[in-house]
């Protein structure tokens, strides 16, 4: 829907009568997102920069809109629109608001002395499986130790603990994990500042995925590993279908944005530091928790399809039965105030609806990765002790 006024700042006070109730409406926010880039580019011409200030007049909250900024400057860049403060061809206000049955992005463009009014407008519904009953995630103890651990599995002999310094395998003895054999790490380089690492574990078999080294082992009939220097791509998992090859940055600690999917697409994208992917009307999408502090939303083409704000930069893909069938569970980020926390969520028009309450801990999250189709690995660091421990945090559906 598109009107030209002249006096476009009084529109704004008839906005929730503007559209009427039941008026046609985009099927979602992205949707309602890209008809108005489709009129802004053609507007402010292709390539042109825009600058845009925002506006909620809404009753959704900082995250929700924070969900609608995104997904309007993911819906420019893909119209072939820069947003920039830099000698902008058009400067856009961009305004939520709402009716009783529809959310509505109000955009108000200038360039020069003509000014347009765009209104786009998608259906209100709930929040996203959040009544989901009995929903919860359950925290599970499994590792705790002074030198900082990034990454924990568990083959069929016992449990790798993947440190700075070594691999170490620990077998269960009653009730409590017991050191078998451990096998030291020598890098050709000193680590990164923020090293990250990641276990991938096959039967006994496992791979250990460093910066700027890829190790491969075994954990029958006793502990075995070979290491090189390699910038192979690691794999991510999410659940226990969906895989993503993705570059490490060496000297950093996140993904370059080289990637490829198990169907065999490459492409490059922003960079990132975690990954899941979800599916919403049996169509899959990829998650990745870029370096701008939003999560962007991927398509299957990994074309951009709107993004979520509000959460860390750790995420992990789920698949339990409950929820929707895939879930993400996801950080705060660091800025919340908040003690860290991992909350589950389901992604449904584009955007993101918590199923469970959250699970806290004392100190922040430092690595939260898939551990099975249910659950991820997540080490905390506590602040007081100083030391780092391991959690199964494990998707409970109660009947």
């Amino acid at each position: 829907m598109i009107a030209a006024v002249k006096r476009w700042h009084a529109v704004l006070c008839a906005l929730p009568f503007f559209i009427p109730l039941g008026a046609d409406a985009a099927e979602d926010l992205s949707g309602a997102a890209h008809d108005l880039a489709r009129q802004t580019a053609a507007f402010a011409g292709a390539g042109e920069p825009v600058s845009v200030e925002y506006r909620n007049a809404s009753s959704l909250g900082s995250g929700e809109f924070g969900q609608a900024r995104g997904a309007f400057e993911a819906a420019l860049k893909e119209a072939g629109l820069r947003v920039s403060d830099i000698a902008p061809v058009a400067e856009l206000r961009l305004t939520l608001s709402e009716n009783q049955t529809q959310y509505l992005l109000v955009e108000e463009a200038g360039k020069g002395d003509e000014r347009q009014v765009w209104m786009a407008a998608w259906k209100r519904a709930g929040p996203a499986a959040a009544a989901v009953p009995g929903m919860a995630l359950d925290r599970k103890l499994e590792w705790e130790q002074e030198e900082q651990i990034l990454d924990v599995a568990f083959p069929a002999t016992g449990m790798l603990v993947l440190s700075l310094s070594k691999v170490t395998l620990y077998t269960r003895r009653n009730g409590s994990w017991e050191l078998r054999q451990a096998v030291p790490l020598s890098p050709g380089k000193p680590w990164p500042r923020d090293p990250r690492g990641r276990l991938r574990v096959t039967g006994a078999s496992f791979q250990a995925f460093l910066p700027g080294m890829v190790c491969g082992g075994a954990a029958e009939p006793s502990l075995s590993m070979e290491c090189r220097a390699d910038d192979e791509p690691w794999v991510l998992e999410s659940g226990s279908r969906a895989t993503l090859l993705a570059n490490f940055a060496v000297t950093r600690n996140y993904f370059d944005g080289r990637v490829a999917t198990g169907t065999g697409l490459r492409k490059t994208i922003a960079p990132f530091y975690s990954a899941a992917s979800v599916e919403e009307r049996g169509r899959p999408l990829w998650l990745l928790a870029t370096l701008d502090g939003r999560t962007q939303i991927f398509d299957a083409g990994l074309e951009p399809a709107g993004a979520v704000a509000g959460w860390g930069s750790d995420i992990a893909g789920t698949e339990a039965s409950c929820g929707g069938g895939r879930q993400v569970l996801a950080t705060r980020p660091g800025d919340a105030g908040q003690p860290d926390a991992i909350q589950a969520f389901a992604i449904v028009n584009r955007a993101a609806g918590p199923l469970t309450a959250p699970v806290e801990f004392a100190g922040p999250v430092t690595a939260l990765w898939p551990s099975s189709a249910t659950s991820a690995l997540a080490v905390a660091r506590n602040p007081q002790t100083g030391r780092y421990a391991a959690y199964v945090i494990t998707v409970v559906c109660s009947m």
